[in-house]
């Protein structure tokens, strides 16, 4: 489960009262447990509630530590993908019906890495946005819904820990054990408000959903690399990040746990001119700092050296912000800021937060090149190839054609926007 996805749970009303285990699964750990396991599972009737416990920040792997699965009349089961290694027959019940998760997309690669993919999918966390709540984490949504505290304490533990503490294992039960009530519960909120075909689109397409591909030159997402001002000294911290992430994949460690962000920059600012005086930055800290030092020195060593020298900015694939276009591309930025105003109308009107409306790069892209033939139906062909599902196209593609026809006639009434306030 995110942080985000529990970040809004830290407040939830201790007065309520608290969720409890129908009885406490014990950790499945050979392949004859999971054959009983899923034995009870196709006992069992009703969409199957999942979720996987990963190590963030302790682990370099996104993997799975801990898998849940529940099931009305199929009881609750915890799963150590450790220990058991082929999932085949669990993932063969899973395909007879429809998961529940929250926040799916933190959980979907790392269950396809273990041989687990949905055929359809109900997202509460999804669902409860499309639904207006006011808070969509797990917690937030339980107390909202179902009227009980879910207590979230163990949310960002090292879910690598073996063995698993009983504490730990009952709080991942109930993370899945009331999926299948606050799934009907949601359906019922959603079907009430008109919404409920809104948010089965949007639980389709994420059953087809895949991780973005990773970023070009990630180094560059050092935090503080921004205070380096030399090439040099971005030469340096490329080599040291690509070292540490190196390492920090060898030996399976969260690489901010290696040497941290703080260290790399420190070591780039200075430019050590030996190990010895790389020993001495104060802040170059971190449990292999030290154990490590000749590796750290030779990343140094080679960053001083190279003639491969990285520039200090570089332009992204995409975009730039909208608030950049105002004085090169007036006519995008007035688009954009008419569009923008119109969305907002719009999500009001429908309790539907503006990002779920159409995604904001969606958004960015028609402002800044719309089609040649603005009208209608051409928009709305062009949400459509650009993957907007049938509902957001339905309630935007009029008013995004309005905004295109009023600023071919008239940009300037647009232009007043102050750039910061066009994001």
């Amino acid at each position: 489960m995110s942080d985000d996805a529990v970040a809004s749970d830290i407040s939830e009303p201790l007065e309520l009262p608290a969720a409890t285990l129908a009885r406490t699964p014990q950790l499945i750990e050979s392949r004859e447990q999971l054959a009983a396991a899923v034995s009870e599972l196709s006992s069992g009737t009703g969409p199957f509630g999942i979720d996987a416990e990963r190590a963030s920040g302790f682990r370099y792997s996104s993997r799975a530590y801990l898998v849940q699965v529940s099931r009305r009349g199929g009881g609750t089961h915890l799963i150590d993908p450790l220990a058991v290694d082929d999932l085949s027959v669990l993932a063969e019940i899973l395909a007879t019906d429809e998961w529940i998760l929250h926040a799916a997309t933190q959980d979907l690669a790392c269950l396809a890495e273990l041989g687990l993919v949905p055929t359809s999918l109900f997202d509460t966390e999804l669902g409860s946005r499309l639904a207006g709540l006011p808070r969509v984490g797990l917690g937030a949504v339980v107390a909202e819904l179902l009227g009980l505290h879910l207590a979230k304490e163990h949310s960002a533990a090292d879910w690598s820990t073996r063995p698993l503490p009983d504490s730990w294992l009952v709080y991942a039960a109930l993370d899945v054990e009331l999926l299948p009530d606050l799934r009907d519960a949601l359906a019922s909120v959603l079907d009430k408000a008109g919404k409920l075909n809104i948010a089965e689109q949007e639980f389709a397409n994420l059953v087809h959903w895949k991780p973005p591909p990773p970023k070009t030159d990630p180094w560059r997402r050092l935090s503080g690399l921004q205070t380096l001002t030399t090439t040099r000294q971005l030469a340096v911290a490329r080599e040291l990040w690509t070292e540490r992430d190196e390492f920090a994949s060898s030996i399976d460690t969260g690489p901010g746990r290696v040497i941290p962000d703080r260290a790399i920059v420190a070591a780039s600012s200075r430019l050590p001119a030996s190990r010895g005086e790389l020993a001495s930055i104060s802040e170059f800290t971190g449990r292999y700092s030290r154990r490590e030092l000749a590796r750290w020195w030779a990343a140094i060593d080679r960053g001083l050296t190279t003639e491969d020298i990285p520039p200090l900015r570089v332009r992204g694939n995409g975009l730039s912000t909208p608030r950049n276009w105002k004085d090169r591309h007036p006519e995008a930025y007035a688009r954009f800021v008419c569009v923008r105003a119109a969305l907002t109308e719009i999500a009001e009107s429908v309790s539907i937060p503006v990002e779920n409306l159409v995604s904001p790069e969606t958004i960015r892209r028609i402002c800044f090149e719309p089609p040649v033939d603005v009208a209608p139906e051409s928009i709305a062909a062009w949400l459509r190839d650009s993957g907007a599902r049938e509902w957001q196209i339905d309630l935007i593609h009029r008013q995004l054609n309005d905004c295109f026809v009023r600023v071919a006639e008239d940009p300037t009434q647009f232009l007043s926007t102050p750039a910061e306030n066009a994001d």
